[in-house]
């Protein structure tokens, strides 16, 4: 009996000893994975991160593990309509470049359907991006040589503040540097357009016209309600929009900016409607004071999707 319980004691003096070994070994992983007596990990050091979007005439689709890429990508383009500026709305291949796929697209010049909706381009055909990368708020374009040829000094400012707009619908982009060639270009045209800063849109609102249709562009595709925006400098910041289609009137509204002239006011407004036709056009227009003549109109071509 003696014999048997002291085999009883030592077989459990040999398991303590291996639980008590295995606790330690525990102990000391779990204060190796905490980095250390001193405990706690290493803070992740601040990154600054600067975008390089590389011109390609093929963009590479955009991945998502978590949704979906849509299979195309809207992007404003501006132009001009008379000396002034006018949208026009493409839809390009889903991108994770859309401010090279949008400067490309706008150095191409409007399509034919852009250009019988009356819209021009200032910049040389020709021209292309050589480069683009956005640090921070600014975006710095490198185009070729081409975009300094010909034309006065209204052409060169047209095409700058043209670049400058559509490079700053990006909401992380609020400026713009140019480059030619590789090199700073700080000064444009023979008669010395002046672009040693980075320009930002309020350097051209000159160039907006008194009511400017931000959205929706020619040949936007529209879906109801959509989005009418953009700037006005009118009388009380008052004026009307009518968008027509299969010869009827689908909306027909007054709209009010935030500020009258001789200011500029911005506008906003979600418009529903209701068709069977493919397509319309879009028409806003202040109204004279002295005979109720349209003032500043502006007919803007869209489609419709189908409802």
């Amino acid at each position: 009996m003696k014999r048997r319980a002291a085999s009883r004691s030592a077989r459990t003096t040999v398991r303590l000893s291996i639980a008590g070994v295995l606790m330690v070994a525990v102990a000391a992983a779990l204060v190796a994975a905490c980095g250390g007596s001193g405990g706690g990990s290493s803070p992740t050091p601040a990154v600054t991160v600067t975008v390089t979007e590389t011109p390609s005439t093929s963009p590479s689709p955009t991945t998502a593990s978590t949704a979906t890429p849509s299979s195309t990508t809207t992007l404003s383009l501006y132009f001009l309509r008379g000396e002034e500026l006018g949208v026009a709305e493409r839809r390009v291949p889903s991108t994770t470049r859309p401010a090279t796929a949008a400067t490309e697209a706008l150095l191409a010049g409007p399509t034919a359907d852009e250009t019988a909706a009356g819209l021009t381009s200032a910049v040389p055909r020709g021209t292309r991006l050589l480069g683009l990368s956005i640090d921070g708020t600014t975006a710095r374009v490198d185009l070729s040589a081409q975009f300094a040829a010909g034309g006065g000094s209204l052409s060169m400012q047209a095409r700058v503040a043209q670049v400058v707009y559509t490079l700053t619908q990006f909401r992380t982009v609020q400026s713009v540097t140019f480059l030619l060639e590789g090199s700073a270009l700080d000064a444009l045209g023979g008669e010395g357009l002046m672009l040693g800063a980075s320009q930002r849109r309020s350097d051209w609102r000159g160039f907006e016209p008194a009511i400017f249709v931000e959205r929706p562009g020619v040949g936007a595709v529209l879906t109801s309600p959509f989005v009418l925006s953009g700037t006005a400098s009118v009388f009380e910041g008052a004026f009307s929009a009518r968008l027509v289609g299969g010869g009827s009137r689908l909306v027909d509204v007054p709209v009010q900016a935030s500020r009258g002239a001789p200011g500029r006011g911005r506008f906003r407004e979600s418009l529903p409607f209701a068709t069977t036709s493919s397509s319309g056009t879009l028409i806003v227009f202040d109204q004279s004071m002295a005979d109720g003549s349209r003032l500043d109109e502006v007919r803007i071509p869209v489609m419709f999707a189908p409802q």
